[in-house]
């Protein structure tokens, strides 16, 4: 489990007049990750969201203030060494960045990504490594004939399926995705929230999907928590949320989906 306790993330900023400014994106946020469940963090942007995914790993930039504990089967990765969390990042906590091409480097094939991935982290061979791309691959949903493309020869659903092959590529128990389906048609949407489930269900991932789509989030997991300005304010089963919201905030969001609904098309 990966357990988020008490977590108050501020950054430093500088202000019009060259004096420092904090600014508080997070406010003292609990929740829980547990494997073989996707988990929703959901809200508008600029609630903090991303900044919580973003500081499990340690990928926070410097300077920002940080207390509370974030918990790997009991060991507070807040407290680790750069070398400890680097043992920890890939192999046990994978992430899939907001905005596929954010994973690639556009001159490297996508396949060759995931063998210095490999190479890297578990110290394969280029032949052992090629030999499990097909695999990893056909896991995100892609054909691994596609490994030989370059990023910009794939369409978005292509990249995003393969940026998840690449996070796949050291069998993570934790998949952390920032907006994977963002500038996505919605069929591609479903697919990768599918593929996701998939992973979830059949491979016993623990997932954290962040995302401004409230009904997207709530369609794919199995607990919803929803942020408003730093705070988690509400948190439980997605349909119960959705039928009978108690925060203000996500009763606004609920009333607000509803109207789009009811408007003639």
């Amino acid at each position: 489990m990966i357990e988020i306790r008490n977590l108050s993330v501020t950054y430093s900023r500088i202000t019009g007049k060259d004096r420092n400014a904090a600014a508080d994106a997070v406010k003292d946020v609990s929740l829980a990750i547990e494997k073989g469940r996707l988990f929703a963090l959901a809200g508008e942007s600029g609630s903090g969201k991303s900044t919580v995914l973003m500081a499990i790993p340690g990928l926070l930039p410097r300077g920002t203030k940080i207390s509370g504990q974030i918990l790997l089967d009991g060991k507070d990765l807040l407290s680790m060494t750069e070398d400890e969390l680097n043992r920890i990042r890939w192999r046990r906590i994978a992430l899939v960045p907001q905005g596929a091409m954010n994973s690639f480097t556009p001159v490297i094939t996508v396949g060759r990504h995931v063998e210095e991935v490999l190479s890297v982290h578990l110290g394969l061979s280029k032949k052992e490594a090629a030999e499990r791309i097909p695999s990893l691959f056909a896991l995100a949903g892609l054909d691994g004939a596609l490994a030989s493309r370059y990023p910009h020869e794939l369409s978005g659903g292509q990249k995003q399926r393969a940026a998840i092959a690449l996070a796949l590529a050291c069998e993570p128990g934790y998949l952390l995705c920032d907006e994977p389906t963002t500038a996505l048609d919605v069929i591609t949407q479903q697919g990768i929230i599918t593929t996701l489930k998939r992973l979830s269900d059949e491979k016993g991932v623990g997932i954290l999907l962040v995302s401004h789509d409230l009904p997207l989030a709530a369609s794919a997991a199995s607990k919803l928590y929803i942020m408003k300005d730093g705070a988690l304010v509400e948190e439980g089963d997605p349909r119960t949320i959705a039928a009978h919201p108690r925060n203000p905030h996500t009763k606004a969001l609920v009333n607000a989906l509803l109207e789009l609904e009811e408007e003639p098309s």
